[in-house]
């Protein structure tokens, strides 16, 4: 399977997360290239990709094994491994990668302090050098610095083939939703034209969606906010009651409803129901303020 690809695996110990972005002239490469799992690394596999990579690197870096090392296991025994690429980064945010001899030019990595960078096919080394830059310039959770390292791969002439799929995925423990697996973010652009920046739309539509509110974003429901919400409630259908500014129970279930509709669970519950996030306040002026 020839996976012509860039992409980029990392280690925030931070947020305690891993995670791997890639791009190609392939279709849904989001299936077979990136690996994480949280306490245990992350694995980029392409080129003459093998699947069997990801699941078996992770298992060794969680019994123990080093990036390195992991690497060498996977490596030893293979025919084709000149054929090969591979990014790891483990536990410890050491990075190990491998591009073979037999890679189609320009093929190479990069790597460093938790995390590695490579790519085959590509317009030139310069996209493995400005993904690097990028990523340990960008700001923001390690989601939006995987997406800034791949727009980086991609603005430098990224797969000199073209354009066709995107993914990124971070996993960190208890990650996913409801906090039952670690998958935080697994998102793909399978086939379209302009697929990092689709990409970019969804992660930012997860960060709104999933993304946990921040105490200083904490916004009191006043007598005129609690209004304004009635207001929003009344034309999205989930109450007939006129805007009285009053917060009381009726007013929280109807609200309750119309969060969950909207998918906003995650940014409002009626545990604390005097509050809402900002986030999902400019959301809900987006669409219901007009």
């Amino acid at each position: 399977m020839l996976i012509h690809t860039f992409s980029i695996a990392a280690y925030d110990p931070n947020e305690e997360s891993f995670g791997v972005g890639v791009a190609s002239k392939f279709l849904a490469v989001g299936a077979v290239v990136p690996w994480a799992q949280a306490g245990t690394g992350a694995v980029a596999t392409q080129a003459y990709g093998r699947i069997v990579f990801g699941p078996q690197g992770l298992a060794m870096m969680a019994q123990g094994k080093s990036a390195q090392e992991t690497l060498e296991a996977l490596l030893h025994d293979d025919p084709l491994r000149e054929q090969r690429q591979v990014g790891i980064v483990d536990a410890q945010g050491r990075a190990a990668a491998h591009t073979g001899s037999e890679c189609f030019a320009w093929a190479g990595h990069r790597t460093a302090e938790g995390f590695t960078v490579q790519g085959n096919i590509l317009a030139g080394e310069q996209v493995i050098a400005d993904m690097a830059d990028a990523y340990l310039s960008a700001k923001g959770e390690l989601s939006d610095r995987l997406m800034a390292a791949l727009a980086a791969g991609d603005a430098a002439g990224g797969d000199r083939r073209g354009k066709q799929s995107a993914a990124v995925l971070v996993a960190k423990p208890n990650g996913g939703y409801g906090g039952d697996s670690d998958r935080y973010l697994d998102l793909r652009v399978d086939d379209d034209p302009m697929p990092i920046e689709k990409l970019g739309a969804l992660v930012a539509m997860h960060h709104l969606y999933f993304g946990k509110p921040k105490p200083e974003d904490a916004t009191p429901i006043t007598e005129d906010l609690a209004r304004e919400l009635q207001a929003y409630m009344r034309a999205g259908g989930y109450t007939s009651t006129e805007p009285n500014g009053v917060w009381d129970a009726e007013a929280q279930k109807a609200f309750n409803a119309m969060v969950g509709s909207e998918n906003l669970e995650e940014r409002w519950r009626p545990g604390d129901p005097n509050v809402i996030d900002r986030v999902a306040l400019e959301f809900l002026r987006g669409k219901f303020g007009k």
